[in-house]
């Protein structure tokens, strides 16, 4: 009887510590990361407007090549929505769907995780011209978590995590649309 009761107060005081970490731990995070192009604005903005483009710069759309995908709406457009199925865990199963677009300058995209883990996050891309043919490109990403599973952010470095993948999307980017940029000259 003393084993029970000494294995129910340790579990106890495990669910009680983690509810006191949740309870002060940041309950939302966000990431953003920046980059240069060597492209005018419009040209940038053009290409990530469409969320089909994602394929070919983006490291967690690029995850799983043989992912089933599927599209409602026309891309580029508000409303526009790119569904995904893996087999792949790091993949996992989702949506994501152009909220909003200032045309030229901003695009808006809500991003519902399904698996392996639920969440919704919000991202932008804005482009902003530095000269004629430098184009600052910005990505920013929030997310919320929520409670007790917000304890995960006092471990894990969302920052250095996310921005690392972004970062690679980013440089992928700049390469394909340098790449077509000097083509087109």
């Amino acid at each position: 009887m003393n084993t029970l009761l000494t294995i129910a107060g340790i579990i106890a005081g495990v669910i009680l510590v983690v509810l006191i970490l949740a309870a002060i731990a940041p309950k939302s995070y966000s990431v953003q990361r920046s980059i240069n192009v060597n492209a005018p604005q419009l040209k940038v903005f053009d290409y990530i407007r469409y969320l089909r483009n994602q394929d070919y710069y983006s490291k967690w759309v690029m995850t799983d090549p043989n992912k089933r995908m599927t599209y409602s709406g026309t891309d580029g457009s508000v409303g526009f929505n790119a569904a995904w199925d893996s087999d792949m865990k790091q993949a996992g199963k989702g949506h994501q769907t152009i909220q909003n677009i200032v045309e030229g300058e901003r695009i808006d995209i809500r991003i519902v995780f399904i698996k392996p883990f639920a969440g919704v996050a919000d991202t932008y891309l804005t482009t902003q011209s530095v000269t004629e043919n430098t184009t600052a490109v910005n990505w920013a990403f929030f997310s919320k978590m929520p409670f007790p599973m917000n304890v995960m952010l006092l471990f894990i470095n969302m920052e250095k995590m996310l921005g690392k993948d972004m970062e690679e999307s980013l440089k992928n980017l700049k390469r394909v649309l340098e790449a077509e940029n000097n083509l087109s000259h």
